[in-house]
């Protein structure tokens, strides 16, 4: 089934993509392996990389004018790559703060091609004069916040690449960025050593505190939304790490479960990754609602605040991972 602009906003709104139409599985592509063997080039030489729907680029010369969408230009920032002169999606917040999922990106040396769901500048675009546009996709065929209606002519000024973003483990969406990264002159080491540290470390307090249950999901004014590990990488990670994230059993679209407030009860959680994205209501916001106050996770103050739409970097993936580690030590089980 394709993925309606309603339900794409929905996802941006709360995807845990919050998140954050069905999303389909993306069946076997390049990510599974972890290579490219079409992927060359880096600094100075020429570019050629075969993408997740199976697209192959070529430029002659490694690309100067980059666009991309912001999760995607972060996540290569970290494996050192710097040729971007514009981003589309979320980069900044309502008060001009520069969004987390935005890394080390510098706001200030790239052009915003529009900042929320639905926008994407075509103008702006073209004058920045592309080489090539980058983004992840959460349904095959489909570049994340390039708008279904203008795409055709979005995709006519410059050549595409876009990578796999779900359906498949955090590991191997990370490779394939890595991959991507080599081919523009990058590291794709970089900050590899520290996330093995970091995974390492979660294995580590599993073993040590283990019997946890824990439960990822985003909060809005009318529902909880619990997130499906089998789509969301990170999660599914965790769970090959020994984390025990909870399945939701009735999920709806896709991607979670939705829960009313009369019924967040459901699952019994030890500890909750809560979406902390401007979006989505966090745990002061949360303290009107008696069910969630109740619940026992929240009374033990077993909340880690959850950047549900990942930076797909070792760098950044580390991050997440070593907090998951430090509050998995500290945790203790109070769910019956």
């Amino acid at each position: 089934m394709s993925l309606n602009v309603s339900r794409r906003g929905l996802l941006a709104g709360v995807l845990g993509l919050g998140a954050l139409g069905a999303l389909a599985a993306c069946g076997d592509d390049t990510s599974e392996s972890g290579s490219n063997p079409a992927a060359s080039g880096g600094a100075g030489g020429p570019f050629a990389f075969t993408d997740d729907r199976g697209t192959n680029v070529s430029l002659g010369a490694a690309p100067k004018r980059i666009v991309a969408y912001v999760g995607t230009a972060a996540a290569l920032v970290d494996f050192g790559v710097t040729s971007f002169v514009g981003t589309f999606g979320p980069l900044k917040t309502s008060d001009g703060k520069k969004e987390a999922l935005a890394g080390d990106l510098d706001p200030a040396k790239v052009e915003s091609l529009g900042n929320a769901w639905g926008e994407f500048n075509i103008e702006k675009y073209a004058a920045l004069r592309p080489e090539l546009l980058l983004s992840n996709m959460y349904e095959p065929g489909q570049l994340w916040y390039v708008p279904d209606d203008s795409k055709d002519k979005i995709y006519a000024l410059a050549p595409s690449v876009a990578l796999t973003a779900s359906r498949t483990s955090l590991a191997k969406v990370i490779q394939r960025h890595a991959d991507l990264a080599k081919a523009l002159g990058g590291d794709p080491t970089a900050g590899k050593a520290r996330f093995d540290t970091a995974a390492e470390a979660v294995k580590a307090a599993v073993k040590a505190n283990g019997g946890l249950k824990v439960l990822a999901a985003s909060a809005s004014p009318d529902l909880l939304y619990v997130s499906d590990p089998k789509v969301y990488g990170e999660l599914s990670y965790y769970q090959e790490l020994g984390v025990e994230v909870i399945n939701p059993a009735a999920v709806t679209g896709g991607y979670f479960e939705n829960l009313s407030w009369e019924t967040v009860d459901k699952y019994k959680a030890d500890v909750i990754l809560l979406d902390n994205r401007a979006q989505a209501l966090q745990p002061p916001a949360l303290q009107s609602k008696p069910t969630w106050v109740n619940l026992p996770a929240v009374k033990a103050g077993q909340i880690i605040p959850w950047q549900s739409e990942s930076r797909f970097s070792w760098t950044g993936a580390a991050g997440t991972l070593e907090t998951l580690a430090k509050a998995l030590t500290g945790a203790k089980k109070v769910a019956s």
